[in-house]
C-alpha cells in the first residue's frame, strides 16, 4: 500500500512509494504478457474516469488497467453531462459518489482540480493530468521505462527537451526523477523554460547538441500551442532547427541514447519520424508500461477494498465445501416442498 490516500502529484511524494509503484508495475507487466490478461485484484471495486479534456493514451490505458484488474469501470464525458445544463462541478462529483463508487481518475484543464475534488468526496482520487500542473502516472511510467532499460534510475543523465513551461509531464518527471536520484537537464527555447525551474534541483542548457552528447536518455516534449499565447516560437521550422531531435543530431553522439516521448508526437517538429521509429526509441514500451503502472497505482490505492470480494486461492477448499453444503441443503428443501422427498421417510438403523 501507499502512504498517501490519493495520487495527486509527485511533488514531495516519498521515494519508497515511487519505487513500490514501479516494482509492482513490473509484476503487472507479466500479467499483460499472458494469454489471459486479467486478474481479480479489484473485483467489486468501481472506478469512474472523469475526463474534462481530450485524451487517447491516458484514458484508454486507465480503462484497460481497471478492466485488467476486474474493476467496474464507468466513463464520464463532460460534453454529454448535466454540466452542460448548468450543474456545478461539486454537485456533479457528489452525485457520482452517492452511487457508491470507490475511486475517481480525473483529468481537468484547471491546475489543482483533483486536489479540489478531494475536499468534497471521500473516494480515492488519481490525477490523470491537471492543466500545466502535474501528470504523475505519466512520470511513473517514464521512470519504469528507464529502469527497465538501464536497470536503475539513480545517477542516470536524463534530458527533458521542449516546451517545459506548459508541460505537466515535465513537472512530474522533474519531481520524480530528482527524488529517485537522476541527474536532470532541461533544454528548450528560453521563453518556454521558467526562470525559477532550477530551484527544483535541475540544470538548464539551451544548446541541444551539448545536451544530446551528455544524456543517457532524452524525453522529448511537444510544443503545446493550446496552452500558450501567440508568438512564443517563431515557427515550427525554426524550432526544429534549434531544438528538434533529428537523425543527424542523434548520429553525432558517441554512444547510443534512449529516446522517449509521452505523446502525442508532432513528427517533423520536435522529433523526426526516423528517430521515433528507430531501435533507440522506447516510445511504444512507454505506452505498454502505462497500462502496467496504472494497474499498479490502482491496486496499491484500492487493493484493500477488494479483499472482502476477491477469491483467495488458499481458501478454495473452504469455498467449495460451503458451496456444496448450500447446494445439498437447497436440494433437500426443494425436494421436500415439492413432495419428491420427505424428511419423515429418513430412517436410521438402530
Amino acid at each position: 500500500m501507499l502512504s498517501h490516500k490519493h495520487l495527486l502529484g509527485l511533488e514531495n511524494f516519498p521515494r519508497e512509494d515511487i519505487q513500490n509503484i514501479i516494482d509492482t508495475a513490473f509484476n503487472f507487466r507479466e500479467v499483460l504478457d499472458r494469454p489471459i490478461k486479467k486478474v481479480p485484484s479489484l473485483q467489486g471495486v468501481t472506478v469512474v474516469n472523469l475526463f474534462f479534456e481530450n485524451s487517447t493514451r491516458t484514458r484508454i490505458s486507465f480503462e484497460l488497467a481497471q478492466k485488467r484488474l476486474s474493476a467496474d469501470t464507468v466513463n464520464f464525458s463532460a460534453s454529454t453531462s448535466s454540466l452542460k445544463k448548468g450543474e456545478g462541478f461539486k454537485d456533479t462529483a457528489q452525485n457520482i459518489e452517492a452511487m457508491k463508487i470507490d475511486a475517481v481518475v480525473m483529468r481537468h484543464p484547471a491546475p489543482g482540480a483533483p486536489k479540489h475534488l478531494t475536499e468534497f468526496i471521500d473516494a480515492k482520487v488519481i490525477n490523470a493530468g491537471d492543466g500545466a500542473h502535474e501528470h504523475p502516472t505519466q512520470a511513473i511510467l517514464d521512470m519504469m521505462s528507464l529502469q527497465e532499460k538501464f536497470g536503475e534510475i539513480k545517477n542516470l543523465n536524463v534530458a527533458i527537451v521542449g516546451d517545459i513551461d506548459h508541460s505537466r509531464v515535465a513537472r512530474s518527471n522533474i519531481y520524480g526523477l530528482v527524488t529517485m536520484g537522476a541527474n536532470v537537464t532541461l533544454c528548450g527555447p528560453p521563453n518556454l523554460i521558467p526562470d525559477t525551474i532550477t530551484d527544483l534541483g535541475v540544470t538548464v542548457n539551451y544548446n541541444i547538441d551539448e545536451v544530446v552528447e551528455w544524456a543517457d536518455a532524452i524525453n522529448v516534449l511537444r510544443i503545446q500551442r493550446e496552452r500558450m499565447g501567440i508568438g512564443l516560437i517563431p515557427s515550427e521550422r525554426e524550432y526544429r532547427k534549434l531544438f528538434g531531435i533529428t537523425e543527424k543530431r542523434i548520429r553525432k553522439k558517441a554512444k547510443e541514447i534512449v529516446i522517449m516521448h509521452p505523446g502525442p508526437m508532432n513528427r517533423g517538429v520536435e522529433i523526426d519520424g526516423d528517430v521515433a521509429d528507430s531501435d533507440q526509441a522506447i516510445i511504444l514500451d512507454q505506452v505498454l508500461n502505462g497500462v502496467a503502472s496504472r494497474m499498479s497505482v490502482l491496486y496499491l490505492l484500492l487493493g484493500f477494498f477488494s479483499y472482502k470480494f476477491s477469491y483467495n486461492e488458499s481458501w478454495k477448499f473452504i469455498y467449495l465445501f460451503i458451496i456444496m453444503l448450500i447446494s445439498l441443503i437447497s436440494y433437500f428443501l426443494i425436494s421436500n416442498f415439492s413432495g419428491a422427498f420427505n424428511f419423515k421417510d429418513i430412517k436410521f438403523k438402530k
